[in-house]
């Protein structure tokens, strides 16, 4: 088997409860796993367990306490763990992506073009970045009436396809994924399933927390129990 795309060694995570006289909470101990390209693992636990914690220190926006955390892509390995915040950027714009439980994005700009944007960041012709972004919209049964609005005035049902939409319009060989289908339905969950399962098909690392089991047991190659790690911290 190749070298995994992700490799999580001894991570731990703290909090200093500042409010608390200082308290410090651990959140995740020596947190230890693997995702290579083209499968989908899970991230397991209930809510509290530090899934999204570990996300958020892979993608670089928690700072990494101790161990190591080593992404590996386009021939280069990057321990997100020490890299400078130039690093962290790079990684961002070419190796991971990610799709979080909400839409974040700059007010007024239209659902299409927040779309169509991840595309041209890959260097695809503006023309292409619209067409892919209209296929995506489509696929997650976004209607066609509000392409050209900004999602703002959305449902949040609508807002997450778009998120979805925007995370797999970009081409990166890392994919986290926290909790994207928790606000769809039936019908949508389909699609995004669909989406994972291509996305593995073409070699990406996908890392994920999925509130939905039927999505969960559809997508999941292995699941890491997250307890374990919050155990060890207790």
């Amino acid at each position: 088997m190749n070298s995994p795309a992700i490799s999580v060694s001894g991570v731990a995570k703290q909090f200093v409860m500042h409010l608390q006289g200082g308290k410090t909470l651990n959140v995740v101990d020596n947190a230890s796993f693997a995702v290579h390209g083209g499968e989908c693992v899970v991230l397991g636990g209930p809510s509290g367990a530090g899934k999204s914690s570990i996300l958020k220190m892979i993608y670089g926006n928690y700072r990494v306490d101790a161990g190591s955390i080593t992404l590996a892509a386009h021939g280069h390995c990057t321990d997100i763990a020490s890299a400078l915040p130039r690093e962290v950027l790079r990684l961002r714009q070419h190796t991971i992506g990610y799709v979080s439980q909400f839409l974040r994005v700059i007010p007024r700009i239209s659902a299409l073009d927040i779309v169509a944007e991840a595309r041209r960041a890959d260097g695809a012709e503006d023309e292409v970045a619209r067409q892919d972004a209209k296929s995506l919209l489509a696929r997650l049964n976004v209607p066609e009436r509000l392409w050209g609005l900004a999602p703002a005035t959305f449902s949040g049902g609508e807002q997450q396809r778009v998120n979805i939409a925007r995370g797999f319009a970009a081409s990166r060989p890392i994919l986290l994924l926290d909790e994207p289908t928790a606000s769809l339905d039936a019908r949508n969950r389909a699609v995004v399933v669909e989406l994972i399962r291509e996305r593995k098909a073409e070699g990406v690392a996908i890392l994920g927390i999925f509130h939905d089991e039927d999505v969960r047991d559809a997508v999941a190659d292995r699941i890491v129990d997250v307890t374990t790690f919050a155990a060890q911290a207790a």
